[in-house]
């Protein structure tokens, strides 16, 4: 829902332009279950999860050598997880055990990006930065496993730290550089890439909304067309970023889990 005085127009006394903020992205409690609070976003977080799980459910429950419209869409998808980013970073073999992690953590992401254009929802959960975070620091946690159980202990360091004796004199400001990128600065970037495009776009989206509205008063309704268009425009762009940013999210993943099972040289 956009918060904002529907009575309040331009060339109305006292009528200023609500413009979208930090408070456009609060939410209070729609409910309470066993003391836990659930707002707006938490709820659609929640449908989205049924939504991914219900489609693959009801897309390969019953799979079928003539697949139907579902089943067929579900292979489609799938298969473009799996081929397009998880087979392309870290080969069929070594990539195969991975792929049911990327394809959930695709479509998981692009549908809680999808809500910014679902009405009623109108808002992509992945704009609370505190989901990216939690998606990013799976995706980290999985990577310093496997960097440690591919090389061993000191192994993992060196890999981590980008070690390697040929670098001379140089090698102890790669360490320092690699380590804080890798190991603080990674999960951070990662998190942040989705949420700051999901949280603009929704800005921008919200802006244009209001501002068609507040403009529809008189001879702002010239202005107020233009703000329209430009509420649809940025909308359907919108639809093109938020399959993107599920993309990006999943591509680095796939790179993160590569680089932790290459070989160090």
């Amino acid at each position: 829902m956009l918060a904002f005085d529907t009575e309040c127009h331009l060339f109305i006394p006292g009528c200023g332009f609500e413009a979208p903020g930090l408070h456009s992205f609060v939410f209070d409690p729609l409910f309470k279950v066993g003391g836990y609070e659930f707002n707006k976003p938490m709820l659609l977080a929640l449908l989205s999860t049924v939504v991914v799980v219900w489609f693959f459910w009801a897309a390969f429950g019953k799979a079928k050598v003539v697949p139907g419209k579902l089943q067929m869409i579900g292979e489609v998808g799938y298969d473009f997880v799996r081929r397009g980013l998880v087979y392309d970073a870290l080969g069929k073999k070594e990539g195969e055990k991975y792929v049911p992690l990327m394809v959930s953590l695709f479509f998981f992401v692009w549908i809680m990006n999808i809500w910014s254009i679902i009405p009623i929802a109108q808002f992509p959960v992945t704009s609370i930065i505190s989901f990216p975070i939690g998606l990013a620091l799976i995706v980290y946690i999985l990577w310093v496993y496997l960097t440690f159980k591919k090389h061993g202990f000191v192994g993992g360091w060196k890999n981590i730290t980008g070690w390697d004796r040929s670098l001379g004199w140089v090698l102890p400001l790669i360490v320092v550089i690699e380590f804080f990128s890798n190991l603080l600065v990674r999960p951070f970037t990662h998190a942040v890439r989705l949420f700051a495009n999901m949280f603009a776009g929704h800005l921008l989206i919200v802006m244009f909304t209001i501002a068609t509205w507040y403009l529809a008063n008189g001879l702002g309704f010239v202005y107020a067309g233009a703000s329209f268009l430009m509420t649809i425009a940025m909308t359907a762009f919108e639809l093109f970023i938020q399959a993107i940013q599920a993309y990006v999210f999943v591509l680095l993943a796939c790179n993160y889990v590569q680089g932790a099972l290459a070989e160090h040289h």
